[in-house]
Formats: C-alpha cells, structure tokens, sequence
C-alpha cells in the first residue's frame, strides 16, 4: 500500500479524535489489539480454516490492505446508522463531517483491493476477492442482521442496478450506505457476535456509554 496513503489517513485519525474531544469531549481509549496474531485469527475465523503459514497483515501491500478492509467500513455504517439518533447541531455536524472521510477512506482501500481482485494471496491460492468476499460473510454472521457487507464481486442480481458483478462500493439496492447498530458493530468488532462478551480487536471491551452498559 503506498506509504503516503498510510501516512494521510493515520494524519486524518489524529484529526478525527481532536475534533470529537473539542466537540463532545471525546471519550477515554480502549485497549487495541492490533497484532498479527489478533488478524491472523480473524481472518482464520472468516475463512473456516487455520491458514500455514499464519495470515501475516505486515508481510507485504496486500497483505496490509486486507485487513485494512476489516474496519473502516464497519466504522463508516456505524455512523451511517448513528446519525438519525443523534440530537444537536454540533454532534450531527461532527458524525456527518467524520462519515464523508470515512467513506473516502473505505472507497480508497476498495478501489486498491479491486484493481489485485483476481490477484492470488501467497501462499494460499485464494484470490483477494476471495478474502473479502469471505470476509463480508463472516462479519454478516457476527452481524446477525442480515447481509449489511459485501465483497468486491457479488452475484449479478446484487451488483448495481443489476448489470455489473462489481462491488467497488458496498451499497443496497437503492445504492445506498447500509446502517448497523452499535450492538451490530460490537458483535463484529469483539469478534464473538455477541455485544455483551468483549474480544477480538477490542479485548476488554469498549469504553463509551453504550458498549460499557452492553457490557453490565
């Protein structure tokens, strides 16, 4: 992945997490577990299998651009469903503000995985469409609400206006951001499919308001 990519968009969450302490206080950090091994073990989970040797996200470009594909978009739905509960100007302005970069983000980090779909995976004979197809399905089934992620190629009835089997971007049938709720994203992030019982990325649980009453 181009470093000045990976240089901008680390610069634009510095950003995000100043303009929500200014506008709302922000709120303390959970631990992160973003270790080859935390990857590793998603990606064994999503694909039914123990991978040898073990899915290394820091190997190579593409193996960094597959897990990228992991989390913005979980966080860009995330919004897409937060932003109809939220009261006030400030805080509408805010996640309307965070949600344009972050779908950016997740356009940018599919269009580089799409021009590599067909691409094969070393060593493991999967194509990186392949991994983010299997991917969408294992976050749908943490999810558990129905089909809300899609990979880079799906059936023709599900492509846009239904001509294409290309997904560069993941929308539904009106071509619209999907939305989850912040159970749905807890069951994905934790790993576990269940917002109650922390895991995954996030091992002791989120820290804001909600994950923390999930969590009582």
């Amino acid at each position: 992945m181009n470093r000045r990519i990976i240089e901008e968009f680390g610069y634009q969450e510095i950003g995000h997490i100043r303009a929500i302490t200014q506008s709302v206080g922000g709120i303390p950090r959970p631990l992160l577990n973003l270790s080859a091994e935390a990857f590793a073990a998603t990606i064994n989970q999503a694909l039914n299998t123990t991978l040898s040797p073990p899915f290394d996200p820091y190997a190579n470009s593409i193996n960094y651009l597959l897990p990228s594909y992991l989390i913005p978009y979980v966080g860009l739905v995330g919004y897409v469903g937060t932003i109809p509960n939220l009261v006030g100007k400030s805080s509408l302005s805010l996640a309307a503000s965070l949600l344009g970069v972050e779908a950016g983000q997740d356009a940018v980090i599919r269009g580089l995985l799409y021009e590599r779909a067909n691409e094969r995976v070393s060593p493991y004979g999967l194509t990186v469409a392949d991994f983010t197809n299997r991917i969408s399905e294992f976050w749908n089934r943490l999810g558990m609400c129905g089909a809300k992620n899609e990979g880079l190629m799906v059936p023709v009835q599900l492509g846009a206006e239904n001509p294409t089997t290309s997904n560069i971007l993941s929308a539904d049938a009106n071509s619209l951001s999907y939305s989850r709720t912040p159970a749905e994203i807890l069951r994905i992030v934790y790993g576990t499919g269940n917002e109650h019982s922390p895991g995954g990325f996030f091992p002791r649980g989120g820290s804001g308001r909600i994950a923390m009453k999930l969590f009582q």
